[in-house]
């Protein structure tokens, strides 16, 4: 407790949020080991609160989080941050609807990424959360500005989701509560477009009115 009196009240909400989010991701195997990353950023100062690296997500505290400011200046934090930094600064950077970003290593969103496959539309939640696709990016190696640049493309202005080649998934939103939400939905809909292509049968996509329907739904009104 003594350590986690240095930070700012603040910056320990973040601080918990990101530490919080890494062992929920952990516990419901989204990720192995050491793998994946996660950040906050604070709409009211911009400051980034990143993962720690290669930290086991049980034993990381408030304390091991590192933070920068929103031109990528780390200003806390005496840890080694995570190798994805950049990524997470860029893609902040670039989407000002986003404050919270998950990098998770799914079987099934890694199984689709391997056999260089984007996501589409086949469950009606995936539609309603992602809209039309979680497209594959570019590959890049592991914590390159390259694979960083990648899936800020992937992005785009519009999208909430990337998968990345051998590699897993990033998902962004507005809060953590909807980033974790989206890692759930995106790890399912992989996994049952993995068993649907394994029936062998013509797999259905959701026909892009009825995406733009459920997605406009979901975001402008569904949610409380």
């Amino acid at each position: 407790m003594a350590a986690e009196k240095k930070i700012k009240s603040r910056d320990l909400q973040y601080c918990k949020l990101v530490i919080d989010t890494g062992r929920t991701m952990a516990a419901r195997s989204l990720t192995v080991a050491t793998w994946g990353n996660i950040s906050a950023r604070d709409p009211k100062t911009g400051n980034i609160y990143v993962t720690p690296s290669g930290m086991d997500y049980k034993k990381a505290k408030p304390e091991d989080v590192v933070v920068f400011n929103s031109k990528g200046i780390r200003i806390q934090g005496m840890r080694k941050p995570t190798i994805e930094k950049d990524l997470h600064i860029e893609l902040y950077q670039a989407r000002d609807d986003i404050h919270a970003i998950i990098h998770t290593h799914g079987l099934y969103t890694i199984a689709v990424g391997v056999a260089g496959l984007g996501l589409p539309a086949v469950t009606e939640e995936f539609a309603q959360v992602f809209g039309t696709e979680v497209p594959l990016c570019k590959y890049a190696i592991p914590g390159t500005p390259d694979l960083a640049k990648n899936v800020v493309e992937g992005f785009g202005k519009d999208r909430y989701g990337v998968l990345m080649p051998s590699h897993g998934a990033v998902t962004a939103a507005a809060d953590m509560n909807m980033a974790l939400k989206q890692c759930d939905v995106l790890e399912r809909a992989a996994e049952i477009f993995i068993l649907a292509k394994q029936l062998g049968g013509e797999i259905r996509y959701i026909p892009k009115e009825d995406v733009d329907h459920m997605f406009r739904f979901h975001h402008n009104q569904y949610v409380q």
